[in-house]
């Protein structure tokens, strides 16, 4: 049953039953409805044509408007409809409201950091310039006094997350993708629950679409019952119509306003290997305990008063250290929304790229991404830079695995390294660039996380987590395949041919 509610809810499926209705239609149109086609047919011509319009008068990114006008015209009577079903943002005028009204009660309470983004300044004109921009469009600060721990598996990474959640004296907030019953999640709601029964404050999120195919139904209802807050995102009336773009794609938890986590670990049992899906799962995590933490704080606070219509004091959740820290560089974590025209996760990529001078390494499940990205990742590699990306080598969906292979010769020819990491799958979402600075967290290099998705990430500057990310990266290489250009020859048919017909569906992916 849930293979079958998997491919059900699968964008792919969907796009391709759209496209059955048009040649059903036509049929019918020769069968039965001939004398209301014409009526009929101009009704969903003008609904694609008010959609091509719309596209072009919006301020979104040329790469993206064209990369949805091409379906459209290709499929003029249900091209408006594709459109309205994976493409389109629509808020009501009470949720902006809303977001509004939490988005500036969020920034009310974040600190003025300017002696620390000078004091980085001082070191580097350029992070601080990325710095600066990321506090600007996302409204959280810089920060040192905070330790950073890279986890390179989720297995490491969620036993020491279990250590953590029980030493809570205060609150727990958790903020996830994807939950799954079994050993990995059952672990922590015990430990949850427990909390909870001593006094703890536990505050759980957890996206209901991402979740779908996981969890029984009103899980939810189950969660409050073991006196837990709990929230579904995208079951709220609010965000119905937005359902299957926007969804809370970020992984947070909190614990007492002082441990924070980040990263692409989601809470099921193929996340730390416990269950084999594809391969080894290969993921990363990010630790941190210090002053950088209040950002995940707010960011939490703030998703939760627009789910709940609340009005959270943050102050009561705010840790004062005191403690004296040996910490090193600095740290900032962010978030990214899709209800703004500020596709930050990805400029914080292309900031990167941009600075970089000796080599750029990436991680990503999928490579699907605009055309400014591609050109960003080409020319550095054209100037000199070492630009490495890996990628998986079992794929979780087929599709979106051939789609990420056919940008390969072109990126290949432009002097980027292409490898495709054996063990398994790899889910991680790292930069790292220089030695210098690193971004980690949940954006993926695809459409669905630069344009669609509610994101988290943290960018770090000459932080103990560089080091060790770059080591695992370099280990990572090692058992990796390279791919080269005899390698894209051999898989002509499916690079040349499926691929460029699968990239005129690429925001679908």
């Amino acid at each position: 049953m849930r293979k079958v509610m998997h491919l059900l809810l699968n964008r792919v499926f969907i796009t391709a039953i759209i496209v059955l209705i048009q040649i059903i239609f036509f049929m019918m149109e020769i069968l039965i409805w001939s004398n209301y086609y014409v009526a009929i047919a101009a009704i969903l011509r003008l609904l694609s044509l008010a959609v091509i319009i719309y596209l072009i008068y919006r301020p979104n990114n040329p790469a993206v408007k064209l990369a949805w006008i091409i379906p459209i015209m290709l499929f003029p009577l249900v091209g408006g409809i594709m459109y309205l079903a994976f493409g389109h943002v629509i808020i009501s005028k009470k949720l902006w409201n809303k977001m509004q009204t939490a988005d500036k009660l969020m920034r009310e309470n974040m600190p003025d950091n300017e002696s620390v983004w000078r004091k980085l300044q001082a070191e580097n004109q350029v992070a601080a310039n990325q710095s600066k921009y990321i506090s600007e469009f996302s409204g959280m600060p810089l920060w040192e006094n905070t330790n950073t721990t890279y986890y390179s598996d989720g297995l490491s990474c969620w036993k020491q997350m279990l250590k953590d959640l029980d030493t809570a004296k205060k609150f727990i907030f958790m903020e996830y993708f994807i939950i799954e019953e079994g050993t990995m999640w059952n672990e922590i709601l015990n430990t949850l629950e427990k909390k909870a029964g001593q006094g703890v404050e536990v505050r759980l999120i957890y996206d209901d679409f991402g979740s779908v195919l996981k969890l029984p139904k009103r899980y939810e209802q189950y969660i409050e019952s073991k006196g837990i807050k709990c929230i579904a995102f995208n079951k709220l009336i609010p965000f119905m119509s937005v359902i299957l773009n926007n969804r809370d794609h970020r992984k947070i938890t909190v614990i007492d306003g002082k441990i924070g986590y980040t990263g692409g670990i989601n809470m099921a049992d193929e996340y730390i290997n416990y269950k084999k899906v594809f391969g080894y799962w290969k993921d990363a995590g990010l630790r941190l305990e210090g002053e950088a933490v209040w950002n995940f704080t707010a960011m939490f606070l703030q998703m939760w008063n627009v789910a709940r219509d609340t009005d959270d004091d943050y102050s009561k959740y705010r840790y004062n250290f005191n403690e004296i820290s040996d910490a090193r560089g600095y740290v900032q974590p962010y978030g990214d929304t899709p209800f703004d025209d500020e596709t930050l996760g990805e400029n914080v990529y292309l900031n990167m790229l941009g600075y970089a001078r000796k080599y750029y390494y990436v991680y990503t499940p999928y490579l699907i991404t605009d055309n400014e990205m591609f050109t960003a990742l080409k020319l550095a590699a054209k100037r000199g830079v070492d630009v490495r990306i890996v990628t998986p080598g079992i794929p979780d969906k087929k599709s979106v695995y051939w789609l990420t292979q056919s940008s390969y010769q072109n990126l290949i020819e432009s002097g980027v390294k292409i490898y495709q990491y054996t063990p398994g799958f790899i889910h991680s979402k790292c930069v790292l660039c220089d030695d210098e600075t690193a971004a980690i967290g949940t954006i993926n290099f695809d459409y669905r996380s630069f344009y669609h998705h509610f994101e988290c990430g943290v960018f770090l500057y000459d932080a103990d987590a560089i080091t060790e990310l770059k080591t695992d990266m370099e280990a990572a290489f090692d058992v990796s395949e390279l791919i080269t250009l005899d390698w894209c020859k051999e898989k002509f048919m499916k690079l040349n041919v499926i691929g460029p017909i699968l990239k005129l569906f690429s925001p679908l992916f």
